[in-house]
């Protein structure tokens, strides 16, 4: 049913110029993800991760194809009316934060529901800071923060007004290891206990094994995924992904990075 896909995306392409100089970063994604799901999508630099992002989410016009958030095509939609959706039915989480340093942790958690014109939920902005583990730091600015609370915070804003999906762009690139865990099973969270749906683009394979579902691309192509196996990916009682999960994926992008390099030479050497 269509009721049940939180993103959708059919035929998408993406064409930055024309004629023989073009650059073709997506060449016709056809994905639909389920309300309440978990995806990571990894691939070499140059593959499309960002584009994919920016098209799914409403950020950048896909050249052809159509995108569908909750049901709501989203594709030829007027850019007012397309930035509304972003402020209410979307999340957004960045490597580097984006907080306002000017604004205390709650503003800043309730900013989206101002910027779409409605009364700040500082009920709800309080629940969602507890659920992240900062309810006693809604008063402080960012700069009063460690990186991983301001991450944190990134979150709770992404959550308060509970999207349709919340897009993560390599929210842990900025972090330690530890802090970066702590983030990823925050998200996790969501996903199992308030059924959120997360699309995370990573280059981490540890970061990546959190997720329900990995997709790998390249050359603008979705060209393999790896499933969460039913034995489960998750050791030290299901706090952190096994060992055995990461190597998999880590093994994926390899081979993936190697067989892109491999035809890249081939081409220049046929094009010599």
């Amino acid at each position: 049913m269509a009721g049940d896909w939180a993103v959708e995306l059919h035929g998408v392409r993406k064409r930055y110029g024309r004629g023989r100089t073009a650059v073709h970063a997506l060449r016709g994604i056809d994905l639909t993800l389920r309300r309440g799901s978990y995806t990571a999508v990894m691939g070499p630099s140059g593959s499309g991760k960002s584009t994919f992002l920016q098209c799914a989410a409403g950020l950048d016009r896909p050249t052809a194809g159509a995108v569908r958030l909750g049901g709501t095509e989203i594709t030829g939609m007027k850019e007012n009316k397309l930035t509304a959706l972003r402020r209410t039915r979307i999340g957004f989480v960045f490597q580097a934060f984006n907080l306002l340093p000017s604004l205390t942790v709650e503003q800043n958690v309730v900013l989206p529901m101002r910027l779409a014109g409605h009364r700040p939920d500082r009920r709800g902005a309080a629940e969602v800071l507890a659920r992240v583990g900062l309810a006693d730091q809604a008063r402080r600015r960012p700069g009063q923060l460690s990186g991983g609370q301001q991450q944190r915070v990134a979150i709770a804003r992404a959550l308060v007004t509970r999207p349709d999906v919340v897009f993560a762009d390599e929210p842990t690139g900025a972090l330690d290891t530890t802090t970066a865990s702590e983030i990823l099973a925050l998200l996790r969270q969501s996903v199992d206990t308030q059924g959120a749906t997360v699309v995370m683009v990573t280059h981490d394979p540890a970061a990546a094994a959190w997720a329900d579902r990995v997709l790998f691309l390249a050359d603008g192509e979705i060209i393999d995924h790896l499933d969460r196996d039913g034995a489960g990916p998750y050791s030290r009682g299901g706090t952190h992904p096994a060992r055995t999960h990461v190597d998999r994926i880590a093994a994926r992008m390899t081979s993936l990075t190697a067989a892109r390099t491999h035809t890249g030479a081939a081409r220049t050497e046929a094009a010599a």
